[in-house]
């Protein structure tokens, strides 16, 4: 909880300062018993003043106690208290602030020992039951957050761990906000930040996404094969029924690996039977439109 400010009353010094300067002033006009009067309590004020005139920031709330019994939440802005009788027993900052946590070599499910930071982002939205209800809400926050982080980690396999940290983000923010429900103090939310494992476990994990990488290549070259065959089968059923459109074939074939200058094919005799390239001319001079009959020269 805190207990201080870092910044000083400008307006009550100020105050208390020209209270002084009259003070002053009047005991420089004479010594006569209304100017003493008036020195004394103007000198009071000016004492008092400091100690009676508060002012909060617009994000800080003043825990006011009067005889030890709560009197009041005060703030934002300029509120006088009692001195002597009224004490501010602590200044509560209502801005939405951060706790880093973190579990060190706690065990998962799977007996696995992990080291994780994380940081809760939460803000007090009951001033007088942050005050009143535990001594020191901050240090609280952070066991809360600690101990809620071994129990989910104890709870989860390592492997959710790694892969799904929103949720693990949710439920952290859902175990740590039911604990601290009466504090007066609202979880906004939770983020891991970072899940570190031993380096012996991290090769064996590497090693194993490597295998399990390997084996799907494996899987979708098999699948690529057989595809392939299958459109081996279909290609042969449809160069049995056409014998022509097989010799075609080879004949493209052969002019695409000859297309590169230079290139020499040497090619069988029985090969070249089989694809008769007599027949295959003569259908091709069958498919050309016939000539014009030539006339006959005088």
């Amino acid at each position: 909880m805190m207990t201080s400010r870092g910044s000083g009353n400008r307006l009550a010094s100020f105050l208390s300062l020209i209270a002084l300067l009259l003070a002053v002033g009047c005991l420089a006009l004479g010594r006569g018993p209304l100017n003493i009067a008036a020195a004394v309590l103007l000198g009071l004020a000016a004492f008092l003043i400091p100690q009676s005139l508060m002012m909060a920031n617009q994000w800080e709330r003043a825990v006011v106690l009067r005889m030890g019994r709560l009197q009041g939440i005060k703030g934002p802005g300029v509120f006088w208290i009692v001195p002597i009788v009224d004490r501010i027993s602590s200044w509560l900052d209502q801005r939405i602030q951060t706790t880093e946590f973190n579990a060190e070599q706690a065990l998962s499910k799977d007996t696995v020992p992990v080291n994780i930071d994380a940081v809760v982002f939460w803000q007090i939205h009951d001033p007088e039951r942050a005050a009143l209800e535990i001594t020191d809400y901050r240090s609280g926050i952070a066991r809360v957050a600690q101990t809620s982080l071994r129990e989910m980690v104890g709870s989860s396999m390592l492997s959710n761990l790694l892969s799904d940290r929103k949720h693990g983000d949710e439920v952290l923010r859902d175990e740590i906000a039911r604990k601290i429900a009466d504090w007066g103090v609202s979880v906004i939310s939770v983020e891991i930040r970072d899940i570190s494992v031993p380096p012996g476990l991290q090769d064996a994990m590497s090693r194993q996404a490597q295998a399990e990488r390997e084996r799907l290549a494996r899987v979708l070259l098999g699948q690529a094969e057989q595809e392939v065959a299958i459109k081996f089968v279909e290609a042969a059923e449809i160069y049995a029924r056409s014998p022509a459109a097989l010799q075609l074939r080879a004949m493209n074939i052969i002019y695409e690996t000859t297309k590169e200058r230079g290139a020499t094919i040497l090619m069988p005799s029985a090969m070249v039977d089989a694809m008769n390239p007599g027949g295959l001319l003569g259908l091709a001079a069958l498919a050309q439109p016939a000539a014009p009959p030539v006339a006959p020269a005088a």
